[in-house]
């Protein structure tokens, strides 16, 4: 997996585009090499369009042929992480403050398991949302998944 990042990173590395995730799993009977691209912080486009999707699928799908990635057969999936996006980097942190987040902790906190907020920040793996005018501060090894609401 670490070649094949390498490999993606070098390639978007010009393209306006970053590797947000890199998945290798077996789901049900099949297997599934997943490739989540996103864009940079600052970049012009908020979001990773179907182009681009199929670009890097077609060139990442040659080069695995070239480095017979797997023995084993799988389906490669290219996209974006979408309108609801897992928050993972500190950066996602940062890129999404002020928007609102939906989360879900290990065990209860407050009496709740599931929060639902603006996101301020996160500071010193301390996740810190706005609920309703309070803010609530929870810490990230308590977070289990943390995703934009999406909201209509």
């Amino acid at each position: 997996m670490e070649k094949i990042e390498t490999l993606l990173n070098e390639y978007l590395a010009d393209k306006d585009l970053e590797l947000y995730r890199l998945v290798h799993k077996k789901e049900g009977k099949d297997w599934v090499l997943r490739v989540l691209l996103d864009k940079p912080e600052g970049s012009e486009q908020e979001y990773v369009d179907i182009e681009e999707c199929e670009e890097v699928a077609r060139w990442l799908s040659d080069k695995l042929d070239e480095i017979d990635f797997s023995d084993k057969q799988y389906n490669l999936e290219v996209c974006s992480p979408g309108l609801d996006r897992e928050l993972i980097k500190d950066s996602d942190f940062r890129r999404f403050a002020g928007r609102v987040v939906e989360v879900k902790t290990y065990e209860q906190i407050n009496g709740m398991k599931n929060f639902e907020g603006t996101l301020i920040g996160k500071e010193d793996n301390v996740i810190k949302l706005d609920i309703d005018g309070a803010t609530l501060e929870l810490p990230a090894d308590k977070v289990s998944k943390i995703n934009l609401a999406v909201i209509f």
